[in-house]
């Protein structure tokens, strides 16, 4: 981007028209500074508390593998900006495609007609926005080359075909098999009124089976999906072998496994996304969007106990290569890491700005959003349950009879917190000791009730990559634990 008038601390209203802006659109570095101070400044001079920046540029593709075909080749390309103003506690938002001085100046002007402001008189001066020297997360970290570097399509296409007729080979009764691989890079520039100015360049990819096995009236479904960020050569590095024999291992138990008897049982869960449940039930009470609509039941519980003594928890965007790792939030802030309960007592909150300013807790690097199109909130990261001082042994011999859920599927969460979540693999306890595969097993509980439940953590913490839907879209995250078990829950089977 050039700039063919520079704008001064001097400059009036009347002269905005008068503004050229030649823009690169292949790029977002330090030519951005003189359009954006200037448009911040006049957010300000409107009458504006405060005004934000969001620019993103996604280079986007999915891949397909049914049995042994290729059936859907996706890509994606989009480039955009949101401009956030602030009225008091009030805001609004506003997106737009056009990038252009013209375009950005357009859609600061609808923000700010929402919120009853409007541009001063012509002879009014624009303060300038001193913004600070970019801190450009993509140069300082190599960035740069992660696109080129990731597979062709045709790689893209051959690697899944040899997944899926590997995985032919290791199940048997197999009704489906499906392969799916998804790249998603991203490059984004945030500067706002208190003067951030951040580039950043993500790249988040994950590839996964689901295999559907049937033999006669008897059906078993069991999926695998792992995922990365900053790794260009991920998918040519993933061990489908390995994954393959997991899943059909998995699928074969639970073709013939008999269904779960519904009733109150001590269980335990698995290390990895047996983290879901922690996620879903407690995680999304402890963003500050749920004190904001006054629907999380800890809303003035912080130095409080809300679980059992046992559980320490975390949020964080550091992890190497975890799927809900970021080095800046998408208002900018830097990552960092979140103690959320230690030993039972509840420590932070989840909050990004607009839940910083109302409710006063302070910003954990939190703010994220799907795309330009959506304003940041409080959303979660990495986040997992951390080991405990127990080993998987200790907390089998615990039980005598109960359920050892291996692997989780899907569920739902109500507003406060009330949760089912399905199993797709589980095993009977008896004695201390797994003794048969079951099926059709549901969770179902409170989670004020269950986080004082898990009183056991083991020492095999595992991270998994996880999708989170909120009110600022869908966003990567990971979910984890180690092994778990929690004293009683309701499991609902036959």
């Amino acid at each position: 981007m050039t700039l063919s008038m520079h704008p001064s601390t001097l400059l009036l209203t009347r002269e905005l028209p008068n503004l050229q802006y030649s823009s690169t659109r292949d790029r977002f570095d330090e030519t951005w500074e003189a359009p954006l101070s200037t448009l911040l400044g006049l957010g300000r001079a409107a009458g504006a508390d405060f005004v934000e920046f969001f620019l993103e540029r996604v280079n986007y593709i999915n891949c397909l593998a049914e049995d042994d075909t290729i059936t859907s080749i996706s890509p994606r390309l989009s480039t955009g900006a949101g401009v956030r103003v602030f009225r008091g506690k009030a805001d609004c938002y506003v997106s737009t495609n056009d990038l252009s001085f013209t375009g950005l100046k357009a859609a600061l002007e609808k923000g700010l007609s929402i919120l009853g402001l409007q541009l001063p008189a012509p002879n009014g001066y624009v303060p300038e926005i001193n913004l600070e020297l970019l801190r450009d997360y993509a140069i300082k970290k190599d960035k740069e080359s992660w696109l080129a570097g990731c597979s062709s399509m045709r790689e893209m296409g051959e690697i899944l075909l040899d997944a899926n007729a590997h995985l032919k080979q290791k199940a048997t009764h197999v009704q489906s098999r499906r392969a799916v691989y998804f790249r998603d890079w991203q490059e984004v520039l945030v500067a706002a009124s208190d003067g951030t100015f951040a580039r950043d360049i993500r790249l988040t990819q994950s590839v996964g089976y689901n295999l559907l096995c049937a033999d006669g009236t008897n059906r078993s479904s069991i999926s695998k999906r792992v995922g990365s960020t900053s790794e260009a050569d991920f998918l040519r590095s993933w061990n489908y072998q390995t994954d393959a024999e997991e899943v059909a291992d998995s699928a074969g138990k639970m073709l013939y496994a008999d269904y779960v008897e519904s009733g109150n049982y001590p269980i335990i869960m698995a290390n990895e996304f047996g983290g879901v449940i922690f996620h879903e039930a407690c995680g999304h009470l402890l963003e500050t969007t749920q004190i904001e609509r006054k629907t999380t039941p800890f809303a003035d519980k912080k130095g409080e106990k809300i679980a059992h003594e046992s559980l320490t928890a975390w949020d964080e965007g550091l992890s190497q290569d975890a799927f809900g790792t970021i080095d800046m939030d998408d208002e900018g802030m830097p990552a960092q890491r979140t103690l959320l309960i230690e030993n039972g007592i509840l420590k932070n909150f989840i909050s990004d700005r607009t839940g910083s300013m109302r409710t006063g807790h302070p910003r954990t690097g939190s703010g994220r959003r799907q795309n330009y199109t959506y304003a940041a909130a409080s959303r979660m990261r990495n986040t997992y349950i951390a080991p405990g001082n127990y080993t998987n042994d200790d907390l089998f011999a615990s039980i005598d009879k109960g359920i050892y859920c291996k692997k989780m599927g899907g569920g739902s969460v109500g507003p406060t917190g009330q949760f089912n979540f399905a199993v797709d693999e589980a095993y009977l306890i008896e004695n201390g000791k797994i003794t048969k595969p079951l099926k059709g097993a549901t969770l179902i509980g409170d989670a004020k009730e269950i986080m004082n439940k898990i009183s056991m953590c083991s020492q095999d913490l595992g991270l998994a990559a996880g999708f989170c839907g909120s009110v600022s879209g869908s966003v990567y995250v990971t979910v984890g634990q180690p092994h778990i078990k929690v004293d009683s829950i309701t499991v609902g089977g036959r």
